[in-house]
């Protein structure tokens, strides 16, 4: 879906997985200083909205992902995934109830598997699945804005800003009044700089949610079964992650930034040297310059200076080897 702020001035489509909304409106840096302020507010209307009715909603979900949900109350924010029965990561969900619907934005293009599994899990459950992606838009406010929304929204309220559920017809309206508009490069800058993982990025088919510091953000542990449960189990009571989610500080004489699957190496090997990781998101950061997140194998010295590509890079921990 396009959004319809594509068309405010000096708006640059983002392409892949983000198309449909703005890669920025012709200032990066100040879209980013803008978001780090509180001032502004995202377009995320490309994402995926799931919502799921009725009164067995929350035990229902509480069954199938990896969040504790039968007590959430109204109103509280919480993110959660669906395994593999291997403990693969498949879905990334961002949650909150109203009182009577649980609301989820999803990573684009995501929300037709994601349904097609929910439905296949409902048996005899007083649940209804919708995708309402059609009619809801997702639209970001930053951590300290002060913007007040009115009272009939669905709202996400984390520590990195509001997430809104804004019916698409008001999306135009939304951007007069709640502006200045930022770009999706300057929300995924601060998103690397917080070592936030986005599903498709800094996951592949074999992620488990240790590698990615999932455990108590996304993964309760005090919970009942869920599919992928016993890896989860077994690696935190037994073992370590094969992976580490690190962050770089990347060489800023360097024109471009390495590109999602770039292989990570030592440096003391040099670009032919054996591959350790890659690289799974990057960015130009307003103050920081040139970052990235990637995943590398667990016993990578901390204290070891990278390649990302063929980028010098330094390391700081996200996950504990």
């Amino acid at each position: 879906m396009t959004s319809p702020l594509i068309d405010l001035p000096g708006a640059v489509p983002a392409e892949g997985r983000d198309e449909g909304v703005a890669a920025h409106y012709g200032e990066l840096y100040g879209e980013q200083r803008a978001l780090a302020d509180g001032r502004g507010f995202v377009d995320l209307s490309h994402r995926g909205v799931v919502t799921v009715t009725g009164p067995e909603r929350l035990s229902w979900l509480h069954l199938l992902l990896t969040q504790h949900l039968t007590e959430l109350p109204p109103g509280r924010a919480t993110e959660a995934l669906i395994l593999s029965a291997n403990g693969h990561i498949e879905h990334a969900l961002y949650l909150v109830d109203d009182g009577e619907t649980v609301w989820a934005h999803v990573e684009p293009g995501t929300q037709e598997a994601l349904i097609a599994y929910l439905e296949s899990m409902k048996f005899f459950y007083r649940v209804e699945v919708a995708d309402r992606t059609g009619e809801f838009a997702v639209v970001h406010l930053p951590a300290g804005s002060i913007a007040e929304l009115p009272q009939e929204l669905v709202v996400r309220e984390t520590p990195y800003g509001r997430d809104v559920f804004l019916p698409r017809e008001r999306l135009t309206g939304f951007a007069a009044e709640y502006g200045p508009a930022a770009g999706l490069l300057a929300y995924e800058a601060l998103r690397v700089e917080a070592h936030r993982p986005r599903l498709g990025l800094e996951t592949d088919h074999r992620t488990i949610p240790h590698e990615l510091g999932l455990i108590g953000t996304a993964v309760h542990l005090q919970k009942g079964c869920y599919r992928g449960q016993e890896t989860v189990a077994r690696v935190h009571n037994l073992g370590k992650p094969p992976r580490r989610l690190v962050f770089l500080h990347l060489d800023g004489s360097e024109v471009l930034l390495p590109p999602h699957g770039a292989p990570v190496r030592l440096a003391s090997d040099g670009p032919e040297g054996r591959q350790l990781g890659f690289v799974t998101s990057a960015a130009r950061h307003h103050e920081l310059g040139p970052i990235a997140l990637a995943l590398v194998k667990r016993n990578v010295p901390v204290d070891a200076a990278l390649l990302a590509g063929t980028t010098a890079a330094a390391q700081e921990v996200v996950v504990q080897p």
